[in-house]
């Protein structure tokens, strides 16, 4: 019975794939051939208005027991496969939001499903083991497979998490840790740090910060807040910390139009960052670590140069702080690179990596100096969780295996070009179109015509996702393919065509 369950999502695909249809669209773009995509469906299918009957019913319900008010729909996971995406109301999306980016190899992948029906593998998903103290025999063997195997260069430790909130705030106090050893000469703690730390005083707790950029965001917990930028909504009421925000460049577009302008603003964000530094050393409010985003996705997909990124780590290393990279969102692939920092070209790009999203476990990768110095340190109860990482080695062999990456650089040029052309064509309501990979976004005038883009995308069968104040980004999965692209674009081409 539990095979026949398994294997339903793709038994159901091919019993409906002979009656699928491409819509009717007016856009010029060439469908190109499919490969590899016999698991999931040709094309939307659309039955009722998004959220439909059922939805708006089940949103009702789940509104008398919590806030409901962010929920778009509620889902048929078990219908879904590959980039599509079923809701409770039978309508069949073509999915470039992927759950916010953590969706690596589309939904109820063959690879995975056959990973679960492996009776060697039932334990690692019935049994939760309390990872710190209390680890699977394998867990070390399973960690060198997935996580380990396609860690940035030179960073050989690894502590896993559960989310990316809980990623970087711990990634924030290894790095406090780490600068406080530094600072007492790796000797072992006072009497006076010992009992001073419980009462929240000096210097048991110095008054380290991070630093942070303008429209960054890592994530909702306490101190992550103090680091998140993009959105009043994630920070109103809540007590933060005195921590540096720098401005984050706010690129010119097209780029080959405004090199010096671009130029410049960058080095004036980097003379900020300085600037901020020595501000922050005079309060007695050392800054320990610089936390960035290769790309600031939930503040407006916002881009810098690769130089920009290359002078920042220099940056790192004349003040003696730590590097932390956050490729939460950015991680797995999908800009071409496995990991975006990648892109800089620098053999040592960070001191900290933290990940979570497509890398289906949260955590962070660092360096052997940072390592914590006592048991407990760093520490919850989980940890992470080793289903995870047995899914995420397998996703990584479907990743070599069907060449992914090279993938994700293909479909992207097909996907920004396409944006490119709405840009020429409509630029009423296309502008600063940019990506990297099929990490891509454009903005619209408003954030009033960005909500109607995206609910008309929905009803026509497309799930896109928001970002800053009046960007649409994409976030599809690594399968993902140029055919899919040409299918988005000429079923958006329409909407732009139509729009009022």
């Amino acid at each position: 019975m539990a095979s026949m369950l398994l294997t339903r999502p793709i038994a159901q695909a091919l019993q409906h794939k002979s009656r699928l249809s491409v819509p009717f669209c007016r856009y010029i773009s060439q469908a190109a051939a499919k490969k590899n995509v016999d698991f999931e469906y040709d094309s939307p299918l659309m039955k009722t208005e998004v959220p439909g009957p059922r939805s708006r019913e089940l949103i009702k319900q789940l509104n008398s027991i919590q806030n409901a008010d962010a929920v778009n729909f509620f889902c048929n996971y078990e219908d879904s496969r590959g980039n599509y995406l079923v809701d409770v109301d039978g309508n069949r999306m073509l999915d470039l939001y992927s759950q916010i980016s953590s969706i690596p190899i589309g939904y109820n992948h063959p690879a995975l499903i056959k990973v679960l029906q492996q009776p060697q593998n039932l334990s690692t998903f019935i049994n939760r083991p309390a990872l710190g103290i209390l680890p699977p025999e394998n867990f070390t063997e399973k960690l060198e497979e997935s996580l380990l195997s396609i860690g940035p260069k030179s960073l050989k430790q690894i502590i896993t998490m559960s989310c990316g909130s809980c990623s970087n705030e711990n990634a924030f106090k290894l790095i406090f840790m780490w600068y406080r050893n530094k600072e007492r000469g790796h000797s072992s703690a006072t009497k006076e740090e010992l009992e001073t730390c419980m009462v929240n005083q000096y210097p048991g707790c110095p008054d380290y910060s991070i630093l942070s950029f303008m429209g960054g965001f890592h994530g909702r917990t306490m101190g992550c807040l103090a680091a998140t930028h993009s959105k009043a909504i994630h920070k109103l009421d809540i007590p933060s910390f005195d921590w540096p925000i720098a401005p984050f460049p706010r690129l010119k577009y097209p780029l080959e139009e405004f090199v010096r302008e671009n130029q410049d603003e960058e080095a004036h964000c980097l003379e900020e960052v300085e600037d901020l530094i020595v501000k922050y050393r005079k309060k007695k409010k050392t800054v320990a670590g610089i936390v960035v985003e290769p790309i600031q996705s939930e503040g407006g997909d916002n881009h810098a140069s690769d130089d920009f990124f290359r002078k920042l780590r220099d940056i790192t290393r004349k003040h003696g702080s730590a590097f932390l990279v956050d490729e939460v969102q950015t991680g797995g692939g999908s800009t071409g690179k496995f990991w975006a920092h990648e892109h800089w070209g620098i053999d040592d790009p960070a001191d900290v990596v933290s990940f979570s999203k497509k890398m289906m476990t949260g955590g962070f990768f660092h360096k052997e100096e940072l390592r914590p110095d006592a048991p407990f340190r760093i520490f919850n109860t989980w940890l992470g969780e080793p289903s995870k990482t047995l899914l995420l080695a397998e996703v990584i062999n479907v990743i070599k295996r069907e060449d992914l990456i090279n993938n994700a650089i293909q479909t992207g040029k097909v996907l920004l070009d396409g944006l490119l052309d709405f840009q020429a064509r409509y630029p009423h309501l296309v502008s600063r179109a940019r990506g990297r990979g099929t990490f891509c976004s454009f903005d619209t005038p408003n954030e009033a015509t960005r909500a109607k883009l995206i609910s008309q995308a929905r009803n026509k069968g497309l799930v896109l996702g928001g970002c800053g104040d009046r960007s649409i980004r994409f976030r599809p999965t690594l399968v993902f393919k140029e055919h899919h692209a040409h299918l988005f674009l000429n079923i958006f081409n329409d909407i732009l065509a139509d729009f009022k």
